[in-house]
């Protein structure tokens, strides 16, 4: 199903701009939207730091890596300074997703699942 986006008035795509597209063109209604999103973020939340990759098939993977800790030096004062072991998240876009990307260009006022 192809959900079409008038316009953004933010540059980016929000969780209550998602809601109310789940409102207006599948027809739930608003709270169930709500609860529908936020319970779709704290599952793929909740499965990262548990440690787990989310993969969604066609759009892509995010991934948690374990940094190793490091020497850093403070821009300013040019002072080095450790930074700790950390993990982080990480993005891949799947290829169906970079190439719907490459041919809608930026111009684009559509989201394609």
């Amino acid at each position: 199903m192809d959900i079409i986006v008038e316009s953004l008035e933010a540059p980016a795509l929000t969780k209550a701009q998602l809601a109310d597209l789940l409102f207006e063109q599948i027809g739930l209604n608003k709270r169930e939207s709500k609860d529908m999103i936020d319970a779709f973020f704290d599952l793929v939340a909740q499965s990262l730091v548990d440690g787990n990759d989310v993969k969604i098939t066609g759009f892509g993977n995010f991934q948690i890596r374990t940094k190793a800790a490091r020497p850093g030096r403070n821009p300013r004062t040019g002072e080095a300074i450790p930074i700790a072991a950390r993990r982080v998240v990480t993005f891949h876009a799947s290829h169906k997703l970079k190439e719907q990307i490459q041919e809608q260009g930026l111009t684009t006022s559509r989201f394609l699942p």
